[in-house]
């Protein structure tokens, strides 16, 4: 069975986080929920609020348990980023050719892992000159696949995204 994991911080966005959370588990996959070292609960940018899915601590990610990794953005990313453990799994699921999948401001965590040089992305507008800047071939279009990197640009994109993290994994 295929294992997949999504990585939460405080103000994720909400759909970003639950709409493939429930993708995935109709697909059979086990997904589980990570975040920061003893931290029970995460609320997201709109108040839903995970808990019971919160089975893994970030310092606990090892690439080699994951198929995938899903990064959602809101204002997440901000904070996902100073995580050195979540930048070396990130690091880790790329080396290992794993889909690694960053919609919306999760721009910010794949620049931060330094794993976007040369390589076709999309991300939130906003965040589009941080991802040129770290020298990624930036494209506005609702996917983006490049290998096993998917990049998606705003809750809207979600089907596309999710679509492309199947056809991926």
């Amino acid at each position: 069975m295929k294992k997949a994991v999504i990585l939460l911080e405080k103000d994720y966005q909400d759909l970003e986080a639950w709409y493939p959370y429930y993708r995935l588990k109709e697909a059979g996959i086990d997904v589980v929920m990570a975040a920061p070292d003893g931290v029970r609960e995460v609320k997201g940018k709109y108040g839903y609020i995970a808990d019971e899915e919160i089975k893994v601590a970030f310092s606990q990610l090892k690439a080699e348990d994951y198929d995938l990794v899903i990064i959602p953005g809101g204002w997440a990313p901000d904070y996902l980023r100073r995580h050195q453990s979540v930048l070396d799994f990130i690091k880790g699921m790329d080396s290992r050719k794993k889909v690694v999948a960053a919609i919306c401001h999760a721009g910010w965590v794949i620049v931060s892992a330094g794993i976007v040089k040369g390589r076709k992305a999309t991300c939130f507008r906003g965040i589009r000159d941080d991802l040129k800047n770290a020298q990624a071939l930036y494209e506005d279009s609702e996917v983006v696949v490049d290998g096993n990197l998917i990049t998606s640009r705003t809750p809207d994109d979600l089907p596309a995204f999710m679509k492309a993290t199947f056809l991926h994994s």
